[in-house]
């Protein structure tokens, strides 16, 4: 498809980008009500091609809203779901029918049989015939006028994965590899995730008159650059969508992350050149021409796109200078400012000192893993530190580590004389619901209790060692996460208010919080949802106006060096102990049960983004350490 927005040269799918996923899934839902209020109008059906998963659930939330309170109604709608596993009971917790009942159908006025979704307890003989059945349905209803589709980090749409062809249609496919590794979490477990599934084909989805991909988050960032701009290859299936005539890619600021006019606007056309945009640019241009800093050229500025920088504020030595002093002012081995220094040129105030400072740690390890060398740092120089659990992690503890802590206790009982006999019968019924327990099964309120237990301890055990006091351990439990399941509910009053009144009672001068919008289970997304609906309660608060906020990143991603606003160096030594510090959490060591897509440890995934962030400071020509973490500031 051309495309005439010099702006936009590089896209081959007409692309909106939203500022979050909220208003992005506002937009399409309502474009979704538009279709049916203009088929109303006329007493047409408005066929409707839905998919599941986290991308749409707020089109649906919306959706809802509008029935609740807007009277839209979905009497005249009827859907056709993209896919289901295979073999599927429709009331498992997994099941797309379920999901679509939970998050849409139970709520709104839609005709029970104007609902379509693939039958996943079908019997193979009886598959093909389904499945064309399928494609007749839609077809009698004149075709899918909407198609929602989200997207895989194969870039699949439906289930059709990597070598499907164009001309597909609805059939039983075996699921991709990375396909079934991103589903293990809701089935907790890879092997618990079926082999194969039922999906609407390529060319089923290329019918509709209209499609809308949507993709939120960082870690949809670099498939949604390929499908947008890359050439047509079934080894990415959404690149099919680029021949459709009416498709639009709805995408938040972090999916659209490596699109061209958003990572190097300046190979599009004229830009202004912002502090942000020329930091950014020059970081760029030192990874294209592998130069520090204080090397490059104006040629090349000019033969990188840069040419009209040089023009402005050149010439290059200038521009070098000015960028190699804002990256070195980044760089502070005291995190919580330095006593009695100027800190004009630091990241952080020098008063006052020692600081309170409160670290927010979405899951009982995020603080260690992301965080634990600056931690560190700070307890050593003597800040009183606190850390808030927001949610007790107690799904991603292993069944066995729930019976080895139970039949620690019956021991402990027998070895000291103390009465047991309730504690064999807790025992006994864990044991039997364990072993009774079906793949993907929601664990019973008590092995919750255990599980959250588990990891309790191993977060104050690892405090302990990095030499905070267990009183400044504060678990917050937020109810969004007490599910037990890997899908959570909707972020809550009760949420904000326990989080208002933590930093309420703390009255810290810094927080930390998690700005690692990549984690595929979105927990750290609601958590840092949480701190920001908090402070802006209390942001009118008097002692707010001493209150900074660094977000850090670690466990899936790191900051960009053009982003970094506090580089904090981490010695061989700091790196040692924050290791260990990680190590107390013995539940997630070795294979922790939720590992997303990256086969290493959470300790690894860290020490080499650590030293990754220092290798990147050193090949810009700034002094060289073992390692950093890194942080930005949030100016709320």
């Amino acid at each position: 498809m051309l495309n005439n927005d010099p702006e936009r040269q590089f896209e081959k799918l007409p692309t909106a980008i939203f500022a979050d996923a909220q208003q992005a899934s506002i937009s399409v839902a309502q474009s979704i009500r538009d279709l049916i209020l203009e088929k109303q109008k006329h007493n047409k059906t408005a066929v409707l091609g839905l998919a599941t998963g986290s991308t749409p659930t707020r089109v649906y939330e919306e959706l809802v809203r509008m029935h609740q309170e807007e009277g839209l109604s979905f009497a005249n709608v009827a859907t056709f779901n993209l896919d289901e596993y295979y073999p599927m009971q429709p009331d498992s917790l997994q099941s797309y029918v379920r999901f679509m009942n939970e998050y849409l159908f139970d709520h709104i006025d839609i005709k029970r049989e104007n609902i379509h979704i693939p039958d996943g307890l079908l019997d193979v003989s009886e598959i093909n015939a389904f499945c064309q059945s399928y494609e007749e349905k839609i077809t009698k209803l004149g075709g899918l006028d909407i198609q929602i589709l989200g997207i895989g980090r194969t870039g699949h749409i439906g289930f059709n994965e990597p070598g499907s062809q164009a001309s597909s249609r609805t059939r039983l496919i075996s699921l991709d590899k990375i396909t079934r590794v991103d589903a293990a979490s809701d089935f907790f477990s890879e092997e618990n995730v079926p082999r194969r599934a039922l999906t609407m084909g390529v060319g089923t989805i290329i019918d509709a008159k209209k499609v809308i991909l949507m993709a939120w988050g960082e870690g949809k960032s670099r498939i949604i650059h390929k499908a947008v701009e890359g050439e047509i290859t079934d080894m990415v299936p959404a690149t099919f969508l680029q021949n459709h005539p009416d498709t639009l890619v709805i995408v938040d600021e972090a999916a659209a992350a490596e699109l061209t006019r958003v990572k190097t606007p300046w190979l599009v056309g004229p830009c202004e050149w912002t502090d942000t945009l020329r930091r950014k640019a020059v970081v760029w241009l030192c990874r294209k021409v592998n130069k520090p800093i204080l090397k490059i050229t104006d040629e090349d500025y000019n033969e990188h796109g840069m040419s009209d920088l040089i023009t402005e504020q050149g010439p290059a030595n200038k521009v070098n200078i000015k960028i190699f002093n804002e990256l070195q002012h980044t760089i502070t081995g005291w995190p919580g400012g330095k006593p009695n220094a100027d800190d004009s040129h630091r990241p952080e105030r020098m008063v006052p000192f020692p600081k309170r400072v409160l670290i927010f740690s979405p899951h009982p390890d995020d603080d260690v893993i992301s965080m634990g060398g600056t931690l560190i740092r700070l307890v050593d120089h003597g800040h009183e530190v606190h850390v808030a659990y927001q949610t007790s992690g107690n799904i991603a503890v292993f069944d066995d580590d729930v019976v080895r802590f139970v039949d620690f206790n019956l021991d402990f009982n027998k070895e000291f004389g103390l009465d047991n006999e309730p504690v064999e019968e807790i025992n006994k019924s864990i044991r039997d619901f364990i072993l009774n327990k079906t793949p993907g099964q929601v664990d019973s309120p008590d092995i919750q209790k255990i599980k959250g237990l588990i990891r309790r301890s191993e977060a104050k055990s690892a405090i302990r060692y990095c030499g905070i006091p267990q009183e400044r351990a504060h678990f917050m439990d937020l109810p969004f996460y007490e599910t037990g399941r890997v899908r959570k509910k909707p972020l809550s009053e009760e949420d904000i208010r326990i989080t208002v009144d933590l930093i309420n009672k703390i009255r810290p001068h810094q927080i930390y919080a998690a700005g690692d919008l990549s984690d595929p289970h979105g927990t750290h997304r609601v958590c840092l949802n949480a701190i920001m609906r908090a402070i802006e309660v209390l942001k009118d608060q008097d002692w707010m106006v001493n209150c900074w906020v660094w977000l850090y990143r670690g466990a899936w991603q790191e900051w960009e060096a053009d982003k970094i606003e506090m580089a904090v160096p981490i010695s061989p030594l700091e790196l040692d102990r924050k290791r260990r510090a990680i190590f107390k959490h013995q539940s997630q060591k070795d294979r922790p049960l939720f590992p997303g897509h990256d086969s290493r440890e959470f300790w690894q995934r860290a020490e080499d983004r650590n030293r990754a962030t220092a290798m990147e400071y050193d090949a810009l020509g700034l002094a060289e350490y073992e390692a950093i973490e890194a942080f930005v500031r949030w100016h709320f």
